[in-house]
């Protein structure tokens, strides 16, 4: 679904990578970065993403409120990641790419 409306708005997309899932207002939220070429978008104006702490909780609890730019940098760790253990991941994403990703780092869990 997610390649599909990359698709039909900006073309094809490099990559498409599920990055979370969450419950929320009796629904499933799920979370997606698709990659697409600079000539893809050229009159959509880029938003600066910025760091952001991640949303945290109890070892079995969801946190109760999670923001846009949580989502973001949890999705850009988990990119990171598998741009360094991923094959398929490391074919496509270009060397610009993984300069910016290497400034992140998963974490390990949190309660434990």
């Amino acid at each position: 679904m997610v390649k599909r409306i990359s698709t039909n708005l900006l073309g094809a997309p490099l990559l498409v990578h599920s990055t979370s899932w969450r419950r929320a207002r009796n629904s499933v939220i799920l979370s997606f970065i698709a990659i697409i070429g600079d000539e893809q978008a050229p009159l959509i104006s880029g938003v600066r993403i910025a760091r952001a702490e991640l949303a945290r909780s109890a070892a079995t609890e969801a946190p109760r409120s999670i923001a846009a730019t949580q989502v973001i940098e949890h999705g850009l760790r988990h990119l990171s990641w598998l741009a360094q253990d991923d094959a398929v991941v490391q074919s496509v994403l270009s060397p610009d790419w993984k300069s910016v990703l290497a400034g992140y780092a998963p974490e390990p869990f949190q309660h434990l």
